[in-house]
């Protein structure tokens, strides 16, 4: 594994599907802390990591809620994502789409600006330092409601010709991509691309959903497409792209172990999987142990690795030009 585990971290990759909020790692989480005289329930480190031993999506969601609340200023939002940067540029991300939840913040009185600003600035600056690009995708909320999605939508106004795209995220169970068709047709009109998470926990009726009533350029997750073979066989007719998270497909009992997971099966259906961490410092790795880890359980040759890096360009919200020349470097580095 060690040559294979070299090559993947060499390999030049794109990342789709982060969570900015959820790379918060403890000893971060404590530091901004302090800085801001926020009381956590944990009284070292270690209490965080142990408390990040969950087993399902609304645990998780708990606690993630529960370590943002150190978030408060744009400066804490800029160490949040150079945080970010500097281990996805060491894992060979040259480009990352990163997700962040306004509501989070915006509904603990955090100026919308204070959170998008940082975010910018550490873009700028990722891109400076380390050469990695980056967009934003503005995920909404989906235990909470249709207005309120369209009033986060409202705020984003000033900053939508910095945002790419609009998500859907959080409790997947019981809140269908149907709820928000409406919010997702303002998003398309104001010349957003369009992602949502579905198929994690939700059934394949939810991919459909996201496909019919709120047009997606791409799927997050997908899982539980594969239950039903009409909808594989569209999603591969399509080139629909799928953001898979295989540690966190095993965090949350998507899949009960990596030895189960579909990745390989994806790919073999023609479907346009690609590896992604979620939100890596609650599922135990960033990028590059996603691919290790899968690659190892399901026995990925070096040709599957760099069709999942392909995929990662070619379904990425980078304008053509742009997608062709990470492509040439991959196949660069592949055939050396």
């Amino acid at each position: 594994m060690t040559d294979l585990s070299q090559f993947i971290a060499g390999l030049p990759k794109a990342e789709l599907h982060l969570h900015i909020e959820g790379s918060l790692e403890p000893e971060l989480m404590f530091e901004l802390a302090q800085r801001n005289n926020v009381a956590i329930p944990y009284a070292s480190v270690e209490e965080v990591r142990a408390a990040y031993d969950f087993s399902n999506l609304q645990d998780f969601l708990d606690i993630y809620y529960a370590g943002a609340d150190v978030l408060r200023t744009r400066a804490d939002f800029h160490d949040l994502a150079m945080a970010y940067f500097a281990r996805a540029a060491a894992d060979g991300v040259v480009h990352a789409e990163i997700m962040f939840d306004p509501q989070t913040h915006t509904d603990r009185g955090i100026p919308f600006a204070e959170v998008i600003e940082g975010l910018l600035s550490a873009m700028a600056a990722a891109e400076a330092e380390y050469g990695l690009t980056s967009q934003l995708i503005l995920s909404f909320l989906r235990h909470l409601s249709e207005e309120a999605a369209f009033a986060t939508l409202a705020m984003a106004e000033p900053w939508l010709d910095r945002i790419t795209a609009v998500g859907l995220d959080s409790s997947e169970v019981g809140h269908p991509p149907a709820k928000f068709a409406r919010v997702f047709a303002a998003a398309r009109e104001k010349g957003l691309k369009i992602t949502a998470h579905a198929g994690e926990e939700g059934p394949p009726a939810y991919v459909h959903e996201a496909l019919d009533l709120l047009g997606v350029d791409r799927i997050d997750h997908g899982n539980r497409a594969l239950e039903d073979e009409a909808l594989v066989s569209r999603l591969a007719a399509e080139e629909m792209t799928l953001t898979v998270c295989p540690l966190s497909n095993l965090k949350l009992c998507v899949v009960n172990d990596l030895a189960d997971h579909p990745l390989d099966r994806m790919l073999a259906r023609g479907l346009k999987a690609t590896v992604n961490s979620d939100d890596p410092a609650y599922f135990g790795g960033y990028v590059a142990d996603n691919y290790r880890a899968v690659a190892q359980a399901r026995g990925l040759s070096r040709a599957d690795l760099v069709t999942l890096a392909r995929n990662s360009f070619t379904g990425s919200f980078l304008p053509a030009e742009a997608v062709a020349r990470h492509v040439e470097r991959l196949e660069a580095y592949a055939a050396g």
